[in-house]
C-alpha cells in the first residue's frame, strides 16, 4: 500500500469528520452524493479495533467519501436507499463477527445479547447478513457495484460446512450475488479497488487485486493456479472436501501463493493470492489516522463492545500460532507484523487526554499479546511453509530459535512511563509456550511484575495429549512448565497472583476418556469453570473441517468427533458438580467404565445416588502453590 496521501477531491467531506449516516448530515456539508456507502451489520464506532471503522478512515484518507447504513431494516429496501445512489459502489459487511457466531450459541440457541449493537439489543441484524444486505442493495439501485467483505464473507469464500445448516454452502460470493469479495485485512485491497472504479473501470474488469475474488463464466487468461475440487465434489464426499481446505490453507500466504480456482454450477470462483501483510511504517498510518474512538454521535445508548477495548492498544497483526480452530490463518494470516513504539507511545499519550481515561490501559497486544515479528526470517522473503505450522504441540526449531520477546517487554516499558499511565495491563491471549522458548526470562518477570492484575488468563485448552496435537497446541507438560516458573516468579517478588486456565469441551479429537482426564484435572486443582467453551464449528478452522468430514485434513486419517449426547456429556463434564450436570456425568462416567469416579473419595466426581454430595469448598486465603492456579471456587 503506499503512502497514505489524498486523491483529487471530488466531495465535500472533512478528513477528520467522522463518516456520514444520515441524509441531514450530508445537506448540512452540502454532498449530493457519496462515494461509497457502508453497509453495516454492527453500530458503527470509530475506533481502530473495528474493521469497518479502519475501512472507512482509510478511504477517507485517500479522499474517498464514505456514508454509514448501520443495521439497516433489511425487510425493504427502502432504509438501503437512505443515503441515496454511491457514486462507486455499495460496501457490505456483516460486522465484527460471523452473524451466525452473532446471534446463535455452540448448541444452536439463540442469544439474548448483541454486543455489537446500542445497548446490548439482539435481533438488529438478519441471519446470513452479508448475503441477505448485498442483495437488498442490488434491489435498491440495481448496476450499482456491490463488494462484500469482513470477516464473514473472509471466511466463507470458498464452498464451506455450515454447522447451523448442517450441510456445504455455495461461496457466500455467489449467494450474495455480489461483483467482488475483498477479504483478509483489506487496506490494500479496498485502497486498490477505489482507485480503479475512480479511474472509471467497470468493476466486471476488476480482476487482479490481491485479496479479492470474483465469479466468471471462463477460464480465459489465468495460467498459474490451483484448482480445487469443486462444489459438488466438496458437498457429496468429505475426503475433497478435506483435500479442498488444505490445498486453500496452503496458499495462504502473499508471497508463494497461486490463485484458486473452484468449480461451482454457475461458473467458477477466481481466489487471487493474500495481499501482503502492512509493513510496520503502513500500520502505522492506519492506526494514526483521526479514530475519535467513540460510537457514532447517533447513538444514545452505550455499544456494549466498547467497553472491552476502549483503552487498549493494538500492538500487532497476524498469528503464527496455528490453533486448529482458530480462523486467524485464513483472515489475518500467519505473518506477524507490528507498529512502532514510537506510535503505540503517541496512542497512548491520546488515551491519557481522554476525560474518561482512569490512568488505566487495559491490554496491549492483538491475536497473541507477545509476538512483535515474524516466526522466522524466512517468511518475510519466502513465504510460510505450506505444511508446516510454526508453534504448537509440534513446534518448529527454527522458530524456537528465534523466539524473542525483547522488543515487547521494551515497549511496555515506555508505556508505563506514560505520564498519566498508572497501570498497563497484558489481558490478550499470552502464549506460554513461546514465553518458554525465549531464553530471556525478561518478559516473564516484567509480566509478573507489572501487568497482571491479580489472575492472568491462560488458554492451555485441554490435558489430554491426543487432543492437544488434534489442536495444534502445547503439551500438557510445556503448560505445567509454565505453571512451576510463573510460581516461582511470584514467590521471588512476594506476590500472590493466580492462573485462570480456559479449556474447551468436545474438539475433534477429544474421546469422553479425554473428556473425563480433563475433568479429573479440573478437580485435582479445584478450579471450576463459571462458563464452558464447547467446541464451536465456525466456518475457516481446521478444526471446523475435522468436525464436518470425520478426518484430520493434515494426515487424511479418521478422527473421533463428538457430537449430539456425547457432546452434551463432555460439556457437562466440565462442571460436574452442578446438579443438572449429574445424569449426563454419571452416563459418561458408567458408559467409559469409571465407576471409581462415583462416590465419597477425594478423587471421585460425583457422588453416588442417595448420598449427599461433599460439602462445598469456602473461600480461603492461601498462598501460591506449585501450579498458582486459582483453587478458590467461582460462582456468576
Amino acid at each position: 500500500m503506499r503512502p497514505l496521501r489524498r486523491r483529487r477531491k471530488t466531495s465535500r467531506q472533512p478528513i477528520n469528520r467522522i463518516p456520514v449516516a444520515t441524509r441531514e448530515e450530508m445537506d448540512r456539508l452540502s454532498m449530493d452524493a457519496l462515494d461509497f456507502v457502508y453497509v453495516l451489520g454492527d453500530a458503527y464506532i470509530d475506533h481502530p479495533s473495528f474493521g469497518a471503522a479502519i475501512i472507512a478512515r482509510v478511504l477517507q484518507s485517500r479522499g474517498f467519501s464514505v456514508g454509514l447504513i448501520c443495521q439497516p431494516d433489511w425487510h425493504g429496501v427502502a432504509d438501503f436507499r437512505r443515503l441515496g445512489r454511491p457514486r462507486l459502489g455499495f460496501l457490505v459487511s456483516s460486522g465484527n463477527i460471523d452473524s451466525m457466531v452473532n446471534h446463535y450459541t455452540a448448541a444452536k440457541r439463540p442469544r439474548s445479547e448483541d454486543a455489537y449493537s446500542e445497548g446490548g439489543k439482539a435481533g438488529k441484524r438478519p441471519d446470513r447478513a452479508t448475503v441477505v444486505y448485498a442483495n437488498r442493495c442490488r434491489e435498491a439501485y440495481p448496476g450499482v457495484p456491490v463488494i462484500i467483505g469482513g470477516i464473514e464473507a473472509s471466511l466463507r469464500r470458498f464452498a464451506h460446512y455450515d454447522y447451523w445448516d448442517d450441510r456445504v454452502r455455495h461461496s457466500i460470493l455467489y449467494d450474495a450475488g455480489a461483483d467482488l469479495l475483498l477479504y483478509g485485512m483489506g487496506e490494500r485491497s479496498i485502497v486498490a479497488l477505489a482507485e480503479a472504479l475512480d479511474a472509471g473501470t467497470p468493476i466486471r474488469d476488476i480482476r487482479n487485486i490481491p485479496g479479492s475474488c470474483y465469479q466468471t463464466a471462463a477460464l480465459d487468461g489465468l495460467n498459474d493456479y490451483v484448482t480445487l475440487p469443486s462444489y459438488q465434489e466438496v458437498s457429496t464426499d468429505k475426503k475433497k472436501y478435506a483435500q479442498a481446505f488444505m490445498a486453500e490453507a496452503r496458499e495462504q500466504d502473499a508471497i508463494r501463493g497461486k490463485t484458486l480456482i473452484q468449480a461451482h454450477e454457475k461458473g467458477y470462483l477466481v481466489c487471487n493470492p493474500p495481499s501482503a501483510p502492512l509493513t510496520r511504517e503502513e500500520l502505522d498510518q492506519v492506526y494514526d489516522l483521526p479514530f475519535t474512538r467513540k460510537p457514532h454521535p447517533m447513538y444514545k445508548q452505550p455499544i456494549p463492545a466498547l467497553s472491552e477495548v476502549a483503552f487498549s492498544l493494538t500492538s500487532c497483526r497476524g498469528c503464527f500460532g496455528g490453533c486448529s480452530f482458530c480462523a486467524l490463518t485464513f483472515h489475518q494470516g500467519r505473518v506477524v507484523t507490528s507498529r512502532s513504539e514510537g506510535s503505540l507511545v503517541k496512542e497512548a499519550e491520546a488515551l491519557t487526554r481522554d476525560p474518561a481515561f482512569k490512568g488505566y490501559i487495559h491490554d496491549v497486544g492483538g491475536p497473541t499479546a507477545n509476538f512483535r515479528h515474524p516466526a522466522c526470517p524466512k517468511q518475510t522473503k519466502s513465504g510460510v511453509c505450506p505444511d508446516r505450522q510454526c508453534i504448537g504441540h509440534d513446534p518448529c526449531p527454527v522458530m524456537k530459535a528465534h523466539a524473542d520477546q525483547k522488543e515487547y517487554v521494551h515497549l511496555l516499558r515506555r508505556l508505563r512511563q506514560v505520564p498519566g499511565v498508572k497501570k498497563v495491563f497484558v489481558r490478550s491471549g499470552v502464549r506460554f509456550d513461546y514465553a518458554l522458548f525465549d531464553k530471556d526470562d525478561s518478559f516473564l518477570k516484567e509480566l509478573v511484575q507489572h501487568h497482571v492484575s491479580g489472575q492472568l488468563k491462560v488458554a492451555p485448552e485441554h490435558v489430554s495429549e491426543r487432543t492437544l496435537a488434534a489442536m495444534n497446541k502445547p503439551s500438557h507438560e510445556v503448560y505445567e512448565a509454565f505453571l512451576n516458573k510463573y510460581a516461582r516468579l511470584n514467590r521471588q517478588f512476594g506476590l500472590k497472583q493466580y492462573v485462570v486456565p480456559y479449556f474447551i469441551s468436545s474438539h475433534p479429537g477429544c474421546t469422553l476418556e479425554d473428556a473425563i482426564q480433563l475433568s479429573e484435572y479440573l478437580k485435582s486443582i479445584n478450579h471450576r469453570p463459571e462458563q464452558v467453551q464447547d467446541f464451536y464449528p465456525t466456518p475457516g478452522t481446521v478444526s471446523t473441517c475435522m468436525y464436518y468430514t470425520g478426518l484430520d485434513p493434515r494426515t487424511m486419517e479418521p478422527i473421533h468427533v463428538p457430537k449430539g449426547e456425547e457432546k452434551r456429556m463432555q460439556r457437562a463434564l466440565m462442571q460436574y458438580w452442578l446438579p443438572q450436570n449429574r445424569p449426563l456425568v454419571e452416563k459418561a462416567l458408567r458408559l467409559s467404565h469409571r465407576e471409581d469416579l462415583i462416590g465419597r473419595g477425594g478423587r471421585c466426581l460425583i457422588p453416588e445416588r442417595g448420598r449427599p454430595a461433599e460439602p462445598k469448598v469456602t473461600k480461603k486465603k492461601g498462598k501460591p502453590g506449585k501450579n498458582v492456579v486459582d483453587k478458590r471456587p467461582r460462582s456468576k
